[in-house]
């Protein structure tokens, strides 16, 4: 009889168990999604404490750190309001005040003034999540041609300081955020 009654049970236990679901907000990657432009599928990278499409992600490990991460990905903390990384004290995001998307430097809070704090928002949607800047009446963000074939990132605002000097160069796109699951990506980016 116990063991008919334990039998029984078992689906039951089954299926009460809680189901692991993905974070709501998760560590995060970016792709730039704009149809029939040089910008589609780009990589977000860190760089210069900016942020580009295409390139390549710099960052930096001490030699005195035994277990560096590869360092060759950009990864956003949950939220996007600051990058993934090992180094004490992290490195906050924010947007300059020519509208540059930024990062701050390792152990430094410096953050010029002027600049803002967000909002930045990460919103889970299907198939895939958005990461957007809010402030300043921006609609997000857009890339602006820069040296080296790459696309610097700014906010979407039409006041923007670009680096070749003209805003109608700048292409919107939808930064679309992709779950990151692995280890911390980077020590610290530069």
């Amino acid at each position: 009889m116990k063991f008919t009654t334990t039998t029984l049970a078992l689906p039951l236990l089954a299926a009460a168990a809680p189901i692991t679901e993905p974070a709501a907000n998760p560590a995060f990657s970016v792709m730039a999604i704009r149809s029939a432009s040089p910008i589609h599928y780009l990589q977000l990278n860190a760089a210069g404490q900016k942020f580009y499409l295409g390139g390549k992600t710099a960052s930096y490990c001490p030699t005195q750190v035994s277990q560096c991460p590869p360092g060759n990905q950009t990864v956003f903390a949950p939220g996007g309001s600051s990058l993934d990384t090992m180094v004490p004290g992290g490195q906050q995001v924010y947007v300059d005040p020519n509208g540059a998307l930024s990062f701050t430097q390792a152990h430094s809070a410096n953050i010029p003034q002027g600049s803002s704090l967000g909002p930045f928002n990460y919103a889970a949607d299907e198939p895939w999540a958005h990461y957007a800047f809010a402030g300043w009446g921006a609609t997000g963000f857009m890339a602006c041609p820069a040296d080296d074939n790459r696309w610097q990132v700014f906010a979407a605002i039409q006041n923007a300081t670009v680096p070749h000097g003209n805003v109608d160069e700048c292409l919107g796109f939808s930064a679309v955020a992709l779950t990151y699951t692995g280890d911390v990506p980077a020590w610290q980016y530069i």
